[in-house]
């Protein structure tokens, strides 16, 4: 299984399919529908979320489809778990729509199974309704099997690929303890960030007003330089754009204002000793 998803991660053919699927997500959605679909009100990604609501249901459908005398109750949970698996898909498309060409190929197998296994319930609900329980609950076991099977191309995503996860952590663990020197206090002009380095780890350092603030300089969300980045204003706050894919932090306190980052930029703890900026881990 491993070796055929790292084919499917080199199949360009499926490009032929995901790019005008992704150019058509980004054309439609408005900007603050796609953030709210990533999750940045929720600091962390939506989709994960809200698949708990459809599986839930569809394995608590299935321990009921088991069990007799359960028909009535099982088909109640095939529906919720139809139902709720609409805004866990429309978030999970949001999401793989900024995602990497190799990801988003994976995604495109990930998101096919799901949309099967969508179908094989909708047909399951279909059935119980119209008193056939027989074909509900076959129907029903193909689309947990095929769901089990996305999940299995999900986890890929996330573990192997590292899909959806802040991508900025891992450079806090490469920091040693302690406190460590940046530059001069002085060298900083109000609005025009400069980016420092401890050690191989680049932070982004900006005065503002008497203070100074701190963050890991590559974005949360796939690495951007945010060194690169424009400055801009959201909410009266100073705020630096992720020149690769958008996503905004504030520059006070890390806080993602705008997706597909769906959590926070990493922020050091900072002190002015003797004129100079040091910085230390939160």
């Amino acid at each position: 299984m491993r070796k055929l998803l790292d084919r499917v991660e080199m199949a360009g053919a499926l490009d032929r399919v995901g790019d005008p699927l992704r150019r058509g997500v980004r054309a439609v959605l408005p900007d603050r529908v796609r953030d709210a679909l990533h999750g940045v009100w929720l600091g962390h990604p939506l989709h994960p979320a809200a698949v708990q609501l459809p599986v839930g249901a569809w394995m608590s459908a299935a321990v009921l489809d088991a069990l007799p005398g359960t028909g009535k109750a099982a088909t109640v949970l095939v529906g919720v778990g139809t139902a709720t698996a609409v805004p866990a898909a429309v978030a999970g498309l949001t999401d793989w729509a900024s995602l990497s060409r190799k990801q988003r190929r994976v995604g495109l197998v990930h998101a096919a199974a799901n949309a099967i296994a969508l179908g094989l319930y909708a047909g399951s609900l279909a059935a119980r309704l119209t008193g056939n329980g027989r074909r509900g609950r076959w129907l029903a076991y193909a689309g947990l099997g095929t769901a089990s099977l996305g999940a299995y191309v999900g986890g890929h995503l996330s573990f192997r690929q590292a899909a959806g996860v802040n991508q900025a952590e891992p450079f806090l663990r490469q920091i040693p303890e302690g406190w460590h020197d940046l530059c001069e206090h002085a060298e900083l002009t109000e609005g025009k960030p400069m980016v420092a380095r401890i050690g191989d780890v680049p932070v982004l350092v900006t005065r503002l007003g008497d203070g100074v603030t701190v963050m890991i300089e590559r974005c949360g969300h796939h690495t951007g330089p945010l060194g690169d980045g424009e400055l801009t204003r959201v909410g009266g706050a100073d705020c630096v754009v992720c020149p690769w894919h958008g996503s905004t932090f504030r520059l006070a306190d890390g806080v993602v204002v705008r997706g597909p980052a769906a959590t926070d930029q990493p922020l050091l703890r900072t002190r002015v000793v003797d004129g100079r900026v040091q910085a230390s881990l939160p």
